[in-house]
């Protein structure tokens, strides 16, 4: 029996019916259609506008429809990881209020706070417990309800983030498919940069957090988009070279959906043709850990068993990193 690889075994994502497009927000802030277009690719995103409803609910839409697809009980999970910087509650864990949700009343489950990187990180977290054999089935989710920590006054930020949630499932594979090297990194020096401000145990609600609007995602953009290609960019290259690949090696790169001009800007710094870099942010907006979820959702298609694939993240923290795995299905 050959070595147990994580395998993505199945995919599916959720995005709610609100939507914001580009004209809505020239109604709320300076800004239009053209200078949004040409600055981050993006015509418009969804907004969960259910007051009841968070991220935990997304999340639970999206893996309903992975369930069916593999025709697979709840009961057969054997964990669930939730990569989301919006999760319903400070605790508990997002990840166990899904499993309640959905009756995977055998499944155990934690959340992972690595902002945009979020998915990756959970999805690298994950396969350690397939490879171990010590778990069969586990369903990794990139999930973020955007629009609870944004300010619509602030057009830096509003134009940027939409609501969604994305699935896998991960089981073991022994046939050289699957997960097969990752690189995370993380540096804490760049937090500054883009954090929430307000809202932790440095700076507890109080009255004037409130009436300050630091509970709402802030980034200096320009800082952000120079160490997003950097990283990305680094994080590809090593794992290429860890594994002897070139450009031709490898049949898709899918980046963080966080700004188009980022995710060509990482196509050119290494070469890729751009027609193996996926893109969908025009329709959903930057939805954080959902990103590449929602990429995979929408490509699947396009997959062929055996393609080698490049995911790769950056996030607030700063978070980042690349995963190289072979397509299962």
């Amino acid at each position: 029996m050959g070595k147990i690889r994580a395998a993505i075994s199945g995919v599916a994502g959720y995005v709610p019916d609100g939507v914001i497009t580009n004209q809505d927000l020239e109604q709320m802030v300076e800004t239009n259609d053209e200078w949004i277009l040409s600055r981050t690719g993006i015509k418009e995103r969804r907004i969960l506008r259910d007051p009841t409803k968070a991220t935990s609910d997304m999340a639970v839409e999206a893996i309903k429809v992975l369930l069916a697809q593999k025709a697979i009980s709840p009961e057969e999970i054997d964990m669930i990881i939730v990569g989301t910087v919006t999760g319903d509650y400070v605790f508990p864990d997002t990840a166990n209020l899904i499993a309640h949700k959905i009756g995977a009343t055998n499944a155990f489950g934690f959340d992972i706070n690595a902002a945009c990187s979020g998915f990756i990180f959970s999805l690298v977290t994950a396969s350690k417990f397939i490879e171990t054999g010590t778990h069969k089935k586990i369903l990794v989710v990139g999930a973020d309800k955007m629009s609870s920590i944004v300010n619509y006054e602030d057009r830096a930020t509003c134009i940027l983030f939409g609501d969604g949630a994305g699935v896998v499932l991960l089981e073991p594979d022994t046939e050289g498919v699957g997960i097969e090297d990752s690189i995370l990194r993380a540096d804490g020096s760049g937090s500054q940069f883009l954090f929430q401000k307000a809202g932790g145990s440095l700076h507890p609600a109080t009255a004037e957090t409130v009436k300050n609007k630091e509970h709402f995602a802030y980034q200096e953009g320009r800082v952000v988009f120079k160490a997003a290609i950097k990283g990305m960019s680094d994080s590809i290259r090593e794992i290429m070279k860890n594994n002897e690949l070139s450009q031709d090696d490898i049949d898709y790169v899918i980046a963080h959906q966080a700004n188009k001009r980022i995710i060509h800007g990482v196509a050119d710094m290494l070469g890729f043709d751009k027609e193996k870099v996926l893109v969908n942010i025009e329709n959903y907006g930057n939805t954080t850990a959902a990103t590449i979820p929602l990429c995979l959702r929408d490509f699947e298609s396009k997959f062929k068993k055996g393609d080698r694939i490049i995911l790769t993240a950056f996030g607030g923290g700063f978070t980042w990193g690349s995963i190289l795995l072979k397509w299962a299905y």
